[in-house]
């Protein structure tokens, strides 16, 4: 192929919401098009905490991509689980993700006392299960990521052998932290990538740039950047797509989360030329999650090239990220390798 092609082996998405039912047939086929895998939220209305709800919602996934090629990671929701429950599921999961209470979409039954979960981590470091944080506190809103900061150094420090991943890191001081602890990694947003609380609140509120963890200083979004083109071994993609009903964001008190599967890839190629080292691209939303997570994705390559579009006001019910914005790279064409 020319060189106005990019071949990307295998790209994954390690931080995806795919939510339930209808939202699930509309979303599911769109991450399922562009990534190769995906690390699936087990956030639902009824949180998938046992391995029958893993393997429900499993089937439900795979069952709305259709033909695609592509492999839904799961995650089992944060509780006090016994060694014989996670011996049992963990063939089955990918890692148990752990929400803070109420912080964020369907996270009421997350963790309300930090000083007991000792002993369910301890099991995940012995099983080598990984566990995936939502790393928030419930302080001002700009200072939550880097408040919880402390609960991460705890983990560390006290389970040096947790595969433990900062999910959707807004900050530098969270960048400062992996540099003391190399055996933690973190997952990095698009959105993160691109804005800062101007782009959401600056003018006339954006409800549909609103999320958790809110976007941050430039200084912090540039921190990011550099981090993530230079290829940051640490550091891998997760979109953290959302997708949430137009009235549920155009609303008072406005759901958080941002639909950005849609341009999720196109966008990045462009973030990544722009900065000149689209070379380092695969090491991002490939490379570094296949050598963290010790996976096998599926053989798939996705070809973008430079071919200009215009992103759609809405996917069904859903507006996306950029909605409206023409961008400069394009999904070409998919093929599977197996």
């Amino acid at each position: 192929m020319d060189n106005s092609i990019l071949t990307l082996q295998s790209p994954l998405d390690m931080h995806l919401h795919l939510r339930e039912q209808e939202m699930l047939q509309l979303v599911a086929p769109l991450s399922a098009r562009s990534f190769a895998a995906a690390v699936i939220m087990p956030n639902l209305l009824q949180p998938v905490d046992s391995l029958a709800a893993v393997t429900s919602y499993h089937k439900a996934i795979v069952n709305a991509c259709g033909a695609e090629l592509f492999t839904p990671y799961m995650t089992l929701f944060f509780r006090d689980y016994s060694k014989d429950e996670l011996m049992s599921a963990r063939e089955a999961v990918l890692g148990v993700k752990l929400y803070p209470a109420g912080i964020t979409t369907q996270s009421e039954a997350g963790v309300r006392d930090f000083d007991a979960i000792g002993t369910t981590v301890a099991l995940l470091e012995e099983l080598d299960i990984p566990l995936l944080v939502h790393g928030e506190s419930n302080g001002f809103v700009m200072d939550r990521e880097t408040e919880f900061l402390q609960v991460y150094e705890w983990l560390a420090n006290n389970f040096p052998k947790l595969r433990l991943v900062m999910e959707h890191i807004s900050t530098a001081a969270a960048l400062r932290f992996l540099e003391r602890h190399p055996q933690v990694a973190a997952t990095v947003t698009l959105h993160h990538l691109m804005l800062s609380l101007d782009d959401v609140a600056g003018g006339l509120l954006q409800p549909h740039l609103f999320c958790k963890p809110i976007a941050k200083t430039p200084q912090d979004r540039d921190a990011l950047r550099q981090a993530v083109f230079q290829g940051h071994p640490q550091l891998m993609f997760g979109s953290d797509s959302a997708p949430h009903p137009r009235h549920a964001k155009e609303c008072c008190g406005c759901a958080a989360g941002i639909f950005s599967a849609p341009v999720a890839l196109p966008m990045l190629a462009q973030l990544f030329e722009e900065a000149d080292c689209l070379d380092t691209l695969p090491i991002f939303v490939t490379e570094n999650a296949v050598r963290f997570y010790k996976i096998e994705p599926p053989a798939k390559n996705v070809y973008l090239g430079r071919q200009k579009w215009c992103v759609p006001e809405l996917y069904g019910m859903v507006r996306p990220f950029l909605a409206g914005n023409e961008l400069r790279w394009n999904l070409l064409d998919v093929e599977t390798t197996d």
